[in-house]
């Protein structure tokens, strides 16, 4: 399980909620509708979601995530959960999801728990990490690693980013009319000089939990003399990408 630091989430990586804005024109939020914001964060866009006048619900697995959020929003209405044991039951017209699905396995469990918790005719739409994302910096993170022969203490990819055809008959077997899918390259600015070093804590801090601190340090400077040249630029780092959105139909029976 990824540690999540939500004041640090908040304060060096809000590009996450301002680059799922778009999101929200497609999920269009009607007056009245109930939606679930699944792996909702600290909170931001399930709050952009509520001037709609729809009914959100922000769900999270990660405690420190949920209470900042509910610091920050105290009139909105947050839970921890597993997104892999949702327990609702034709409850909400929408799930939304930003930037958390690919932090969610297996995935068939979560589109059960999706499709189980949508009303006939609700719709899923979602972005999340594709094929081929942050693939410079997870290759330059191994390549250290095995220089230094640690490789063998690495963890798994804590992440699953497939290709949109293996996300999509996924969606399908769940039961979903896909509507809309899209995989597209985002390179995404990170902010600060110190960008990629905060990125790989706060995201990939489970990849390098079997290290010391120290070596965590020491792994996370290699990593960044090796990709300066291509990723560094004007004072700052830009992290390559890769996204998928999807737009899901549950049928009406």
């Amino acid at each position: 399980m990824n540690h999540w630091d939500a004041a640090l989430y908040d304060r060096k990586h809000s590009f996450v909620a301002e680059l799922g804005e778009t999101l929200i024109t497609l999920l269009a939020p009607q007056r009245g509708e109930q939606i679930l914001d699944l792996g909702c964060g600290t909170g931001t866009l399930t709050n952009q979601i509520t001037r709609s006048g729809a009914e959100v619900t922000g769900i999270d697995s990660s405690a420190d995530m949920i209470e900042q959020a509910k610091k920050k929003y105290p009139q909105l209405h947050f839970e921890v959960a597993d997104a892999r044991k949702l327990g609702y039951a034709g409850q909400f017209h929408a799930v939304f999801s930003n930037a958390a699905l690919h932090w969610m396995k297996p995935p068939e469990a979560v589109l059960h728990g999706i499709w189980n918790a949508l009303r006939p005719g609700g719709r899923l739409i979602a972005e999340f990490g594709g094929k081929g994302n942050v693939a410079a910096v997870i290759q330059a993170i191994f390549m250290v690693v095995r220089e230094l022969e640690l490789d063998d203490q690495l963890c798994s990819l804590p992440w699953f980013f497939p290709s949109i055809g293996e996300y999509t008959s996924l969606m399908e077997q769940a039961g979903f009319q896909v509507k809309y899918a899209a995989h597209f390259a985002r390179p995404t600015r990170l902010e600060g000089e110190d960008g990629l070093r905060s990125w790989i804590c706060m995201f990939g801090g489970s990849l390098l939990a079997p290290f010391p601190a120290h070596l965590q340090g020491a792994i996370i400077s290699k990593v960044e003399s090796l990709l300066k040249a291509d990723c560094f630029s004007d004072g700052g780092w830009t992290a390559d990408y890769q996204r998928i959105r999807v737009v899901g139909l549950k049928p009406c029976e």
